[in-house]
């Protein structure tokens, strides 16, 4: 990390508003032992909704500034995708009911047994205007001295800017078998749930499944050194 630097990133919190909470206050009490730091970003990476039964609490949660004394970076995961391209008529939402869609509408107050169409339509009338721009705004990765943070993985011997956004969202095992997917960079990212961090010397996945665990995973950067923060599970 660049001298001073502090970057703390979350992983994959579908709908886990308690987890969230408990994560954050941690994340305070860790930062506020930490004076020498100059700039301290927080890195969410990705899958706020989903699965646990909590989406729209996530969502107001984080667009209410979640730890105002950093600067905060919140990535696309291919279930806010998911969750746009049903409220963008791009499909017709089945696969993501399938995949915890249901828990997100009834989060918002929306009957999951209507007809599709009616489905979408309540969802665009229920979803606050400032929860849509969110999911709008969300970014595909990020970048911090040795470290690239992104949803799922990269495409390995592809250089970043070069990347297919649905590599970045969907990846798995072309990513995680490969011994160096970018070089010269670790990369950080959630997606694929492991019983606890996945810590190596170039990749690095945080998803614990926080939705069925109760262990939400945070990754602290400084310096040379790694750490980890969870929620007791």
């Amino acid at each position: 990390m660049p001298a001073g630097q502090a970057v703390y990133a979350v992983g994959d919190v579908h709908g886990r508003a308690d987890l969230l909470d408990e994560l954050l206050e941690k994340i305070e009490r860790d930062a506020g032992g930490h004076p020498e730091d100059e700039i301290r970003r927080v890195i969410f990476l990705g899958d706020y909704v989903d699965r646990g039964m909590g989406s729209k609490a996530v969502i107001d949660r984080l667009t209410d500034a979640p730890l105002p004394d950093f600067v905060t970076v919140f990535l696309m995961g291919n279930h806010e995708q998911a969750m746009l391209d049903f409220l963008d008529d791009h499909t017709d939402g089945r696969a993501w009911l399938s995949y915890g869609g249901v828990e997100t509408l009834m989060s918002y107050g929306v009957a999951p047994t209507q007809p599709r169409d009616v489905l979408r339509k309540t969802l665009r009338h229920r979803l606050p205007p400032e929860h849509l721009a969110f999911l709008r705004r969300c970014e595909l990765h990020c970048s911090v001295g040795d470290y690239v943070f992104v949803h799922a993985g990269v495409r390995p011997g592809v250089a970043l800017d070069a990347q297919n956004p649905l590599d970045l969202l969907w990846i798995r095992d072309e990513f995680l078998c490969a011994p160096i997917a970018l070089d010269g960079k670790v990369v950080v990212h959630g997606h694929t749930v492991c019983k606890v961090p996945e810590d190596l010397p170039y990749r690095v996945n945080i998803d614990t499944g926080a939705f069925f665990s109760g262990r939400l995973t945070c990754l602290v950067l400084r310096g040379n050194t790694r750490r980890f923060l969870a929620t007791s599970a």
